[in-house]
């Protein structure tokens, strides 16, 4: 008979205890411990099995479990008596910033104190035990959700000399998803205090302390070293490009297999691997999404589970937001298509604005995007950083992708659906009104933060191109800015059936110095579709020239006139 999935369970004891299906991951504890390394930041995307690892750690090691060495009797760590000699005999220390998600510093730092409270909460019997000084007594009594920096700072430092002095050994300290917050505090902009604040609370939590054993660290992304670790010199750093710990995160191809014939669904295996395959960490490239693998295995559907279990209001902000380059390369992700660019593993998040890099580095950490292969290092000129070639991780994102370009449009859904429709019929006059109504809705939308609408129309247009891409790439393959005749064009739709249209899209903002109307933008507009001759690469292709339809829009702040020849 089959294990029951349990899904969301996090809690390492709770899973063994009722027999719920478990990958055994525990051959994780063995390569942590003989690495040697002080400190362990270990980044992999989200719902890839950081906060259940982290919690297998700690019953292993924390006095809180001993005695419990059934919940490892058979798992791999078990093996050898070392190991079993170490359960249950080390002080631990954990906690989790995965819920500081706030809008506000004053917020975030008031629930980080809460954690640093809750922590003195289930260590009161210390107060008790005769071994506290009376300045030690009156620093437990001030840790609360209102201290001051000064003592929030150095509460996990004071807790572990209080736990050493206890237990006659040093502490383990495991921080779960520690750039939870960072984040927010990145789309919510207080990116500059959070950090001042979780470098000084690192700095003596895990480089000058002196009560520390050893210490594990888990995020997304690696935020760079200026940022927050600028002190941290003992840090070991371990990204998905890294050969330690790589099958202790996520499923193997060989897992998921094993998995599915225990459940009878074997004969879905090439559908799970296009849905859930494609991460690569170190040098294994059948990693898949275990959040999904165990959805599908419990309700035996592929589904878009991973992409849809946490908001990716970030990614989102970062393409919506986004210069036309940006809009350009993901247009070609979306197509199933690549893109090069260095890669920075160092996630800085003061370039995330300004630097493409930046942005697809984060999309990659993150697991939306993976590396198909990168410039060897004998070949890349002296200076240059190398390139990696980067694609869609697998079906599933591109699934979310589809949905999150749809969501954009979704104030203006009716009329947006109803424009596509009249595009296709050739209906000009129905062109005009609804685009329009679609201008007037979303036009803000896509220029959030970067001045009035009318002065960047291109992050909007490039916007509006990624909608019709998504509504119509199954009969149209849609391009944008590439080259044709004499020039580049807007936006090209190319049929994929014989009997359909293709159309050109050229997009002109008026100018006020050349042009009085917006009749004269939109007829400039078609002029250059032909002066230019962008019907190239379409009568090239063997399209009829009496199939080819040409639009000129014409831009006036929210206003919209489309003419067509």
């Amino acid at each position: 008979m089959s294990r029951t999935v349990a899904i969301g369970i996090q809690d390492f004891g709770d899973l063994i205890r009722k027999n719920y299906f478990y990958i055994d991951k525990t051959a994780f504890i063995k390569e942590w411990w003989e690495s040697g390394d002080s400190v362990t930041l270990i980044t992999r995307p989200r719902r890839f099995g950081k906060t259940l690892n982290m919690s297998m750690v700690e019953h292993f090691f924390s006095v809180q479990y001993a005695g419990q060495e059934s919940l490892f009797e058979g798992l791999a760590v078990w093996k050898e008596k070392a190991y079993r000699e170490l359960q249950g005999t080390y002080p631990v220390i954990s906690l989790s910033f995965a819920n500081i998600k706030e809008s506000n510093y004053q917020t975030a730092r008031k629930k980080i104190c809460q954690l640093l409270a809750n922590l003195y909460t289930q260590n009161a019997f210390l107060l008790d035990s005769g071994i506290l000084h009376e300045t030690d007594i009156n620093y437990f009594q001030r840790v609360s959700e209102n201290m001051d920096d000064a003592d929030a700072t150095l509460a996990l430092y004071q807790l572990s000399s209080f736990l050493c002095r206890y237990y006659g050994k040093k502490v383990i300290i495991l921080l779960d998803e520690y750039d939870t917050p960072m984040q927010e505090a990145y789309v919510n902009g207080y990116w500059r205090e959070l950090t001042a604040f979780t470098r000084s609370l690192f700095n003596s939590s895990l480089k000058t302390n002196p009560w520390l054993e050893r210490a594990i660290m888990t995020g997304i992304t690696r935020v760079s070293r200026e940022s927050v670790f600028s002190d941290l010199n003992n840090l070991k750093v371990v990204t998905t490009t890294s050969e330690e710990y790589a099958v202790s995160f996520g499923f193997t191809e060989e897992e998921v297999f094993t998995a599915m014939e225990e459940y009878g669904c074997g004969k879905e295996k090439e559908t799970v691997r296009r849905w859930y395959d494609g991460f690569v960490f170190g040098p294994h490239r059948d990693i898949y999404n275990p959040w999904s693998v165990l959805n599908f295995l419990d309700t035996g559907k592929c589904l878009t589970y991973w992409a849809n279990t946490s908001s990716n209001s970030l990614v989102g902000k970062l393409i919506r937001e986004g210069d036309r380059k940006i809009k350009m390369d993901f247009e070609e992700l979306l197509r199933g298509g690549c893109l090069l660019c260095p890669v920075d593993e160092q996630i800085v998040y003061d370039q995330l604005d300004s630097n493409d890099s930046a942005i697809w580095s984060l999309l990659l950490a993150s697991g939306y995007l993976k590396v198909l292969d990168y410039e060897r290092e004998d070949r890349i000129e002296e200076g240059r950083e190398p390139l990696y070639r980067l694609t869609l991780t697998n079906y599933e994102v591109k699934r979310m992708f589809d949905s999150m370009v749809r969501g954009w449009f979704q104030p203006a859904g009716a009329d947006y659906n109803d424009f596509v429709k009249a595009l296709l019929l050739g209906d000009l006059d129905a062109m005009n009104v609804y685009m329009n109504r679609v201008a007037s809705q979303i036009f803000s939308y896509f220029d959030v933060g970067r001045g009035e609408a009318g002065g960047t129309p291109e992050r909007f247009y490039h916007g509006f191109v990624l909608g019709i891409l998504v509504d119509l790439q199954n009969r149209y393959v849609i391009t944008s800015n590439r080259e044709s005749g004499f020039g580049r064009y807007d936006v090209m739709i190319e049929p994929r059936n014989s009997g359909d249209d293709a159309m050109i899209l050229e997009f002109k903002v008026l100018n006020p110095r050349r042009e009085k109307t917006l009749e004269d933008t939109a007829r400039n507009a078609l002029e250059q579709i032909e002066t230019k001759n962008y019907e190239a690469y379409l009568l090239g292709r063997g399209i009829p020239k009496e199939q080819i339809r040409k639009y000129g829009f014409a831009f006036q702040g929210k206003t919209v006139l489309i003419e067509g020849s």
